[in-house]
Formats: C-alpha cells, sequence, structure tokens
C-alpha cells in the first residue's frame, strides 16, 4: 500500500489508498437442522485520485500490478467527475474498542451447538419452523492518503437472527443479536420470539381504517430510510429533502431522539474514523422531535461549505463486496433514544390494532417525499392490550412527517436492527388496509 500510495502521487495531485481485508464464516440452521457452513474471504485495495480537480476510482483483489491500478484510476478521470475536496490529515484519534480477540478463538462448533440449544428450546415450545443463520466476521481496514494519514481498524462482529416460520409462508417472528464477540442468546431472546409466535397462531380478519400501530426495532427502518434520505447532504445538496430549511424546527413528536453515534462502545461495531479516514464523532440528528444536523462525506461538505462529518461510507443496500463501492453520506451507527414503558405496556395502550413485524417493499414509494407504503409479512393483531392473531393480507401506508408527529410510546431498551439499535415504537392513527 505504501509503495502504491508513492506511485501513485508521482502523477497525481492528491491520492487515497484503502484495503479490506474481511473474512467471514456462516452457519445457516433451516427448519431446524443445519443446512450450511461456509466461509468467504474478502480482500482487495481500492485507490481515488485526484487529478487537475477530477475524481478517479480504481479496485483491484490482487495488487501485483500497482500500475495497472494507477493506469485504470487515470483512465477513469475520463468520466468527468469533479473533485475539489481534499482528503483528511487524520492524526491523534479517540480509542475505540472495535474488536474482540475472543472472535479469533471462536469454532464452527460452538456456533453450531449454539443453534441447535435454540433449536431444541424453541422447538419445545412451539411448532413452527426454525430457521437461524449466525455469522462471524473478522476484518480489518487501512487508509493512507497523500496528506500523510494512515490509519487501521480491526473490527468483529458476531450476529445471529433466530426466525419462527408460519405454516405455508415466508412471513415469521425475527429477533437479532449483535455483538464484538460470541454471546448465548438469554432466555429472554428464546420468550420473545417463542410467546411471539404462539400468540399470533390464528390468522384473522379486520377491517381496515386509522389505528394505532406498533413497529418492532427490527422493521423501524421502513420509516428511518426516508429520514436518512431527507438529512443526507446529497439529498440537500440535489435539493430533493423535504426539509431543506428545518435546521432547529421542529419536524417531529418530542419524544423522538435520533443519533449517529459510531464511538459508542456499548451499542454494535465502534469506529473512530469512517471510510475516507475522516474522524467519526456523535452526531445527534432529531433532538426531541427538533432537526439538528444533516450528514456529509467529503465531496458533499466541499460542495456545501461544510465540514465533514465523517459520514463517508462504503454502503449500499444490496452490495456484495464493499472494496468496489465509492464512499458516500451514509448513517451506519443509528441509535433511538429508548421510552419509558416496557413491550407488554406499550401492547396494552392499544385496544386495536397492529404490529409491523415485517416488512414488504419497504423500498418502494415516494421516498423522498417521505412516503411509505408497505405490505405486512407478518402483521400482528393487537386487541384489548394483547396479541389476537396474524393478518393474512394487509398493508399499512403514511407519511414519515405525519406518522412521526402521533408517537404513543416508546419501549424502554434498545435491539439490534438494520443500521443501528431501536426500541419499538406505537404510533397513532396509521392508516392500515386488510382483507
Amino acid at each position: 500500500m505504501d509503495k502504491l500510495l508513492k506511485l501513485a502521487e508521482k502523477c497525481c495531485d492528491k491520492v487515497e489508498v484503502y484495503s479490506l481485508n474481511q473474512y467471514i464464516r456462516n452457519v445457516d440452521f433451516e427448519n431446524g437442522r443445519l443446512k450450511l457452513i461456509d466461509s468467504s474471504i474478502q480482500s482487495g485495495v481500492c485507490l481515488r485520485i485526484i487529478k487537475d480537480n477530477k475524481l478517479g476510482f480504481a479496485y483491484t483483489k490482487n495488487l501485483r500490478d500497482r500500475e495497472g491500478l494507477i493506469d485504470n484510476a487515470l483512465n477513469s478521470l475520463k468520466g468527468g467527475v469533479k473533485a475539489e475536496f481534499d482528503f483528511p490529515e487524520t492524526k491523534d484519534l479517540v480509542e475505540v474498542k472495535s474488536y474482540d480477540e475472543s472472535i479469533e478463538e471462536l469454532s464452527n462448533e460452538t456456533v453450531v451447538e449454539e443453534c441447535e440449544r435454540l433449536v431444541k428450546k424453541i422447538s419445545e415450545r412451539s411448532e413452527g419452523q426454525i430457521n437461524i443463520t449466525a455469522m462471524v466476521d473478522s476484518s480489518r481496514i487501512r487508509i493512507l492518503n497523500s496528506r500523510g494519514t494512515d490509519v487501521a481498524a480491526r473490527i468483529s462482529n458476531y450476529f445471529l437472527v433466530t426466525s419462527i416460520l408460519f405454516p405455508n409462508t415466508y412471513a415469521s417472528i425475527d429477533r437479532i443479536i449483535l455483538d464484538r464477540k460470541f454471546v448465548p442468546a438469554p432466555d429472554e431472546y428464546i420468550d420473545f420470539i417463542v410467546d411471539t409466535y404462539n400468540q399470533s397462531a390464528k390468522v384473522v380478519s379486520i377491517p381496515g381504517g386509522r389505528m394505532k400501530v406498533l413497529f418492532l426495532p427490527e422493521t423501524l427502518y421502513v420509516l428511518l430510510w426516508r429520514i436518512a434520505y431527507a438529512t443526507s447532504a446529497e439529498s440537500v445538496y440535489r435539493n430533493t429533502s423535504p426539509i431543506i430549511g428545518s435546521i432547529g424546527k421542529k419536524i417531529f413528536h418530542e419524544d423522538f431522539t435520533l443519533i449517529n453515534d459510531p464511538l459508542n462502545q456499548e451499542t454494535g461495531p465502534a469506529r473512530a474514523f469512517d471510510d475516507e479516514a475522516t474522524p467519526t464523532q456523535t452526531l445527534p440528528i432529531i433532538e426531541n422531535g427538533v432537526l439538528k444536523n444533516f450528514y456529509y462525506d467529503l465531496d458533499y461538505a466541499q460542495r456545501m461549505d461544510k465540514k465533514p462529518s465523517g459520514n463517508g461510507f462504503k454502503t449500499g443496500r444490496w452490495e456484495s463486496e464493499r472494496i468496489s463501492i465509492k464512499p458516500g453520506p451514509a448513517l451506519e451507527h443509528l441509535f433511538i433514544k429508548p421510552g419509558k414503558s416496557s413491550f407488554p405496556e406499550l401492547l396494552r395502550m392499544v385496544d386495536q390494532g397492529i404490529i409491523v413485524a415485517g416488512s414488504l417493499g419497504a423500498h418502494s414509494g415516494n421516498i423522498p417525499n417521505g412516503d411509505f407504503s408497505i405490505g405486512l409479512s407478518p402483521g400482528l393483531y393487537i386487541k384489548d392490550g394483547k396479541i389476537a392473531g396474524r393478518l393474512k393480507d394487509a398493508m399499512v401506508a403514511g407519511n414519515i412527517y405525519e406518522v412521526m408527529q402521533n408517537i404513543v410510546g416508546i419501549e424502554d431498551r434498545v435491539y439490534p436492527g438494520m443500521a443501528g439499535y431501536f426500541p419499538a415504537m406505537l404510533f397513532d392513527n396509521v392508516s392500515v388496509a386488510s382483507r
């Protein structure tokens, strides 16, 4: 990498070299039985160059031909992508714990035994099909640039999701475990999945209309995608965000606080720097319903004359290889401030309503405008404060700038979800269609 940087500096104005080495192991159980044990290695180097205020990009999985990689980056300059930003001079980073060495000693046998234990405990109490996916991830990132920056991080993840599927359907009750190290699933984890499944075994029909709707932590991404879009510097720059000019204004219910917190070592994989070597920070996005900040990578910070917020990440909804992706503005470490109500207490707040336990079509609808319309897979029916069954065909629809004004209650603890940690959230006056 050092040699590549020096070679590229001879013909370019500014240079960044990013390397990734990632080792992933997967264990899959289907219908209560071991289906797959697999491992994969993802490694490579990507090069970003700036020359004559134009951005070039190239990547390789094999660094034998450094000159060829540089030539590819130079050829990509023909695309005419403007880049007037500079790479950061990053030193004296905050120390965060993102790696646990015990992950190196975690064997596939241990993970399989944990999955078998879960299958046994769940099957004793439920007749549904049990699927489990476990993943062990160990990676190392290093970034060098022509400003003298040389930063590196090791990251470890243990991920497990357990699902109980309803008969003749792919709808299921799920819950996630995420940690830097292996952690056995606690009893309350098993209890939630089993009890929720058993209580919703009966198929019911209800008339549609406006009612209370409870989003589980695993499904809140439906709403958060819209918030992330609206608060992205890219959306603001392109004038597609509906909340331009709203910094300091109340846009949601006062009980709602959303923070991007990559420095929080208690929840998820902490990061001291983003994928552009910019130091990360705790960044309030929404605080007590008030819009506090947009988030920036290097490029859009320069375009908008703002300071980069450390939110330049290689991410995409369906990407397979991070090494091939250019960084852009992204929220990767979200945290919703918990409320004061336990999950049973949230249920007791509902005379009649539904639980969004799974969603279909979360990416559809007018995301820039904040609209959503999703199928429920499954949707659970709440009657008189208790789960009374599940809906066969149902949808919920709305606009986040209306729905997020009608928060009834927020759970008093958080759980892993897509790109962060969230509580269950109960909303009123949400449109439900059912047949």
